[in-house]
Parts: structure tokens; C-alpha cells; sequence
């Protein structure tokens, strides 16, 4: 009877372990068809696409034409312009971003009256529509009407005369400024939220040994926020090389190509221009510019991981 019992507790055990043993590929499974689906398969289909020659007026006929639209692009001074910009524009949001939510979470960080208030309003750029943004920040810029301009003529300033976003060399820091505006406060969150996991028993030791708060910083805060700050890099980098809305509604990539980023290039290219294995090639070299800033980031965090372990 002992046996018996034995032998069906084995069978029952193994049955359990079959399907503990399949139960995260039952999970997965989902997620994999949807990425298959809605993310591999139409990246395939644009890599093909970028080698052909192919009009939006008529999108089912392909002519082979190999790597004939990538050389356009690189001998062509619109995509290098672009490149150029896109560059210029992903660097400095994102450090100018980091920076000033940095600044503002240690601000916030800090014991002060209001200070739930004061978390709550530095998130309202970051939940505005980003046509909102564009409809008030194009006032804003107005060379008649606008606050900026307004407040720059009252300090003497000529800059104060002139349409920003109509003019070439003015046209970027205005959008940069708009964009900056917009999603610092999403860098402030998540760097406040790292700022949590600092431990008050190192920050209280440093101080009791002597350390100023630009020491503490540096020996005990920086540490612990620094993998929040590089992941919030990687994903700051990435939606500013995608970024269109606020662009295009802003400037439409001019005035005479001064704003003209890779996602503006894109669009242009397919649906102004109607090329769409030109677009489709754009396309593919934001890809691989994403794809070349994550490998970048695993490998410098897989770099202090190893440091970490060896200290």
C-alpha cells in the first residue's frame, strides 16, 4: 500500500514539475507573438523596403535597387544636414534635461514646507500634450506677441525683435528650449526616486567625519543614483532620436532645413517626397543609431558591474 502511495506522490510531483517547467514559456508566449507580430516582422519589412525603389502612389511595386538609397543619402546634404541636427539636438536634451532634474530633485529632495506640492507641479510639463506645448510655445516665441520676445526687449536684448522660429540659427534652441521644458520633469521624477534608496546612515557617517555636501555627493549619493541616471539616459537618447510631434508642429523641420531631424527626414522622404524606400533607409539608420547607444549602454553597465564586483 506504501508503494502504491509512493508511486502516485513520484507521478504527481513530476506532473507538477512538467508544468512549473512550461508555465514561463505559457507567460511569455503572448508578449513573443505580439513582438513577432507588431515589432520584428514590420522592422524586416522596412529593412526590404530600404532597398528598393518604391513610390507611395503606388506602394505594391518594388524595383530592386540595392544599397542605391543609402548612398543617396549619404552623399546628400539634406540627410547629412540631418544627422548633424539630430546629433546636436539628442545631446543636448538629454544633458540639459539630466542637469536641471537633477538639481530640481535634490531640490525637492530636501525637507521644506509645500515640498508634496512642489512634486506635484513639476510633473504638469511632463503630462501636457505635446500639441499643447507646440500650439503655446509657438505664441510664446511669436516676435509680436510673445511673452519671451516681450521680456527680451524690456532687458535690450535685439534677439527680442525677431521670430525665433522663423530664423535658421535661432530656430533649434528653440525648440530645444521647449523640448528641455517638457521632459525634465520626468528626469526630476526618476532621479528623485533613486534619491529615496540613498542611505541617511552613509550620508549622516560622511557628514560626522567631516564631509561637505559636494563630498557626500560625490562618495555617497552619486553611487547609488548613477544606474537610474545612466538607464534614464539611454531612454532620454532614444525618444529624442523619435521625437516628430513637437518638431513638426513647431517648424516642419525649416526654417530652410534648420531643424530638420532624422524622424522630419523620414517623413519627408515618404510623404512629401513619396520615396518610400528613401524613407524606409532613414528609417534604418535611426535603428541602428538606437540600437549602437543601447550595445553602448549595456556594455558601460556590464563595465561597473565587474568594477563593483572586484571592489
Amino acid at each position: 500500500m506504501s508503494t502504491t502511495v509512493s508511486g502516485s506522490s513520484t507521478r504527481t510531483k513530476a506532473r507538477k514539475g512538467d508544468e512549473s517547467r512550461w508555465l514561463p514559456y505559457l507567460f511569455a508566449g503572448p508578449l513573443a507573438v505580439y513582438l513577432l507580430l507588431f515589432q520584428v516582422y514590420p522592422l524586416i519589412q522596412e529593412a526590404v523596403l530600404s532597398f528598393t525603389d518604391t513610390s507611395l502612389l503606388s506602394p505594391q511595386k518594388h524595383v530592386y535597387v540595392g544599397l542605391e538609397n543609402y548612398q543617396d543619402l549619404i552623399e546628400g546634404s539634406d540627410f547629412q544636414s540631418a544627422l548633424v541636427i539630430t546629433g546636436v539636438y539628442t545631446a543636448a536634451c538629454v544633458g540639459i534635461a539630466i542637469g536641471i532634474g537633477l538639481l530640481v530633485a535634490l531640490l525637492l529632495d530636501s525637507p521644506f514646507r509645500g515640498r508634496g506640492i512642489g512634486r506635484a507641479l513639476v510633473t504638469v510639463p511632463w503630462a501636457a500634450p505635446p500639441v499643447a506645448v507646440a500650439l503655446v510655445f509657438t505664441w510664446i516665441f511669436n516676435a509680436q506677441y510673445g511673452v519671451f520676445n516681450f521680456v527680451l526687449r524690456q532687458l535690450g536684448f535685439a534677439a527680442g525683435t525677431v521670430n525665433w522660429l522663423d530664423t535658421p540659427n535661432l530656430a533649434l534652441p528653440a525648440i530645444l528650449l521647449t523640448t528641455i521644458w517638457q521632459i525634465f520633469p520626468f528626469a526630476a521624477v526618476v532621479i528623485l526616486s533613486a534619491l529615496q534608496g540613498v542611505s541617511s546612515e552613509l550620508r549622516e557617517a560622511a557628514v560626522i567625519d567631516g564631509a561637505d555636501r559636494l563630498s557626500v555627493f560625490g562618495a555617497v549619493v552619486w553611487p547609488t543614483i548613477k544606474p537610474s541616471v545612466a538607464l534614464l539616459s539611454l531612454f532620454l537618447t532614444i525618444w529624442s532620436l523619435r521625437r516628430f510631434d513637437l518638431i513638426w508642429l513647431m517648424t516642419q523641420g525649416g526654417p530652410v532645413g534648420a531643424t530638420n531631424t532624422l524622424v522630419i527626414e523620414l517623413y519627408r522622404q515618404g510623404f512629401v517626397f513619396r520615396q518610400l524606400g528613401a524613407a524606409a533607409a532613414v528609417g534604418m539608420v535611426g535603428v541602428l543609431i538606437a540600437l549602437a547607444v543601447t550595445l553602448v549602454y549595456f556594455r558601460a553597465t556590464r563595465r561597473d558591474e565587474i568594477a563593483r564586483g572586484e571592489h
